[in-house]
């Protein structure tokens, strides 16, 4: 996994990866627990139940879009920008990675056609001129 933080602010972390490959048979937990999404990632090796189960009602405010990507199939480059909206990394992800956007910006291009993903983030969406601003 790999854990992209703010150059103008280390504090800030702007991106988690998580590569097939490196997907393990332990809870590897790509989010903090104070993130607004969480995500993680495991690996079975053994069948296993997971107990029937409901989450309660709890009231969860936030005041940021966190955005989570899955690539299924093909390839994609993903731009991360830093919260002063200067480009700070370029990743390539294939199938079967992962990536979490918590703050700053971002761009996506794909690089293969027939590329699948699922794109994950909390909402609700507000329409693109309440909730988005190009850099």
């Amino acid at each position: 996994m790999k854990n992209i933080y703010s150059k103008s602010n280390k504090e800030y972390l702007l991106a988690s990866i998580i590569n097939k490959s490196t997907i393990t048979d332990y809870r590897q937990d790509l989010s903090p627990e104070d993130e607004f999404i969480q995500v993680s990632a495991r690996k079975f090796d053994k069948l296993i139940t997971v107990a029937p189960h409901k989450h309660l009602k709890i009231d969860r405010r936030s005041d940021i879009t966190q955005e989570t990507w899955i690539i299924i199939e093909g390839k994609v480059k993903a731009e991360i920008f830093d919260i002063n909206d200067k480009l700070q990394n370029k990743e390539i992800l294939s199938s079967g990675d992962c990536i979490v956007l918590f703050r700053g910006g971002h761009s996506l291009k794909v690089l293969e056609k027939n590329t699948i993903m699922y794109e994950i983030k909390n909402g609700p969406y507000f329409g693109k001129i309440n909730d988005k601003i190009d850099l």
